[in-house]
C-alpha cells in the first residue's frame, strides 16, 4: 500500500513536456478516430512504448479509479484551455476531431515557443557578453586610459552593468507584485486589464474569440441548445470559460440575446457578435463560428509570429548601440591624452 501511494505521488510530480503533449494528443485522435475507445488506446500506448511507461501508468491508474480524459491530462499538465475543450467534447462532440484540433494549436504553440527560444538566445548571450566586457573596462582599462579624468561617457559605460541588473530586478519585483494583486481578481477583471494594454490587445482579443467561437461552433453543430452550453461553460476548470458561462447563462435568463450579450462583452472582436447574429439568420451558427475561429487562430499566429520576428532586429539594435558606446568610451580617453600631450 505505501509503495503505491509513493508510485502515485512520483507520477503526479512528473509532468508533461509541450512537445510530449502534441505526441500523445496525435496517437490519442488517430486511435479513437480508427474505433478505440479509451481503454484501448492506453492498453495500445502501453504496448507500443511510444509515450513513456510513467505516463501510461499514470492513464491506467486514472482510468482505474473511474476518471475522465480531462481529469486524466490534468495531471500530466495539461493546459486549462486544452483541457476545457477536452471536457466539452466528452460531454457533447467529437472527441477525436477535438484532439485533432487540439493537436494542430499545440504544435503551433511550441513552433512559435521554439522560434521565440531560437530567436532571442544568441542576443541574450551576446548581452552577456557585452556586461562581462563592460565589467572589465570599468575595473581594469578605463581607471589606465581614463587617467584619474573621467568623463559621461566612461561614467556611463561603468554604471551599465549596475543599471541593466537593477533594470532586470525592477522587472521581476514589478512582475511579482502585479501576480500578487491580481491573484483574488477574477479572470474577466484580469482580461480586461490586459486588452488596456496597446500591445497586447489585439492579440487577446483574437486568441479568446477564436477559443470560444470555436467551442460554441462545435457544441451548437452538436444540437447542444444554448442554456446547456453556457450551463456547460460554467462548470468548466478554466476561469476565464466559466466565468463567461456563468455571465452568459445570466444575460439569457434575463431575456438578452446572445449576439447581444456577447456585443457587450469588451474582450471579443467586435465582429463576432455580427457573426453570431447573421449566424442566427441563416440557421447555420454553428458552421459559421467554426469557420469564423479558423480564421481567428490564423490572424493570432500570424500576429505573433511578426511579433517573434520584430524581436530580433531590436535587440541587435540595442547590441550594436553597446557596442558603439564601447569602443567609445576606449577611445575618447586616448584622444584626450593625445590632445593633452599635443
Amino acid at each position: 500500500m505505501q509503495t503505491d501511494i509513493s508510485q502515485l505521488l512520483k507520477l503526479k510530480k512528473k509532468k508533461l513536456s509541450l512537445d510530449k503533449q502534441a505526441k500523445l494528443i496525435q496517437l490519442m485522435g488517430n486511435l479513437l478516430s480508427n474505433g478505440f475507445h479509451l481503454g484501448e488506446v492506453v492498453d495500445f500506448l502501453e504496448r507500443s512504448h511510444l509515450v513513456e511507461k510513467t505516463f501510461v501508468q499514470n492513464m491506467k491508474m486514472g482510468l482505474k479509479s473511474g476518471q475522465n480524459l480531462s481529469s486524466i491530462l490534468e495531471k500530466l499538465n495539461f493546459s486549462h484551455s486544452v483541457l476545457t475543450q477536452i471536457s466539452l467534447a466528452e460531454q457533447h462532440g467529437n472527441l477525436a476531431g477535438t484532439l485533432q484540433l487540439i493537436e494542430v494549436n499545440v504544435r503551433k504553440k511550441l513552433q512559435i515557443q521554439r522560434k521565440l527560444i531560437g530567436i532571442l538566445m544568441y542576443p541574450i548571450l551576446l548581452i552577456t557578453l557585452l556586461i562581462g566586457i563592460m565589467l572589465g573596462l570599468k575595473n581594469y582599462l578605463l581607471p589606465q586610459i581614463s587617467d584619474g579624468q573621467d568623463n559621461l561617457l566612461t561614467q556611463t559605460i561603468s554604471h551599465l552593468p549596475s543599471i541593466f541588473l537593477l533594470s532586470l530586478l525592477f522587472i521581476i519585483i514589478l512582475s511579482g507584485l502585479t501576480k500578487y494583486f491580481l491573484r483574488k481578481k477574477k479572470a474577466i477583471f484580469k482580461v480586461l486589464l490586459m486588452i488596456k494594454i496597446p500591445l497586447l490587445s489585439e492579440v487577446v482579443k483574437l486568441y479568446l474569440t477564436g477559443y470560444f467561437s470555436r467551442e460554441w461552433g462545435n457544441l451548437i453543430a452538436q444540437g447542444v441548445d444554448l442554456q446547456e452550453i453556457f450551463y456547460l461553460m460554467s462548470q468548466q476548470k478554466s476561469p476565464i470559460f466559466s466565468e463567461t458561462g456563468d455571465l452568459l447563462l445570466k444575460k439569457l435568463n434575463s431575456g438578452t440575446s446572445f449576439g447581444k450579450s456577447v456585443n457587450q462583452m469588451r474582450f471579443f472582436k467586435p465582429e463576432l457578435a455580427l457573426m453570431i447574429e447573421y449566424g442566427e439568420l441563416k440557421d447555420k451558427l454553428g458552421l459559421e463560428l467554426e469557420v469564423y475561429a479558423e480564421e481567428c487562430w490564423e490572424q493570432f499566429f500570424l500576429k505573433i509570429e511578426r511579433a517573434i520576428q520584430l524581436i530580433q532586429p531590436l535587440v541587435f539594435i540595442f547590441i550594436a548601440l553597446m557596442i558603439v558606446l564601447l569602443y567609445a568610451g576606449m577611445l575618447m580617453p586616448i584622444y584626450s591624452n593625445m590632445g593633452q600631450m599635443m
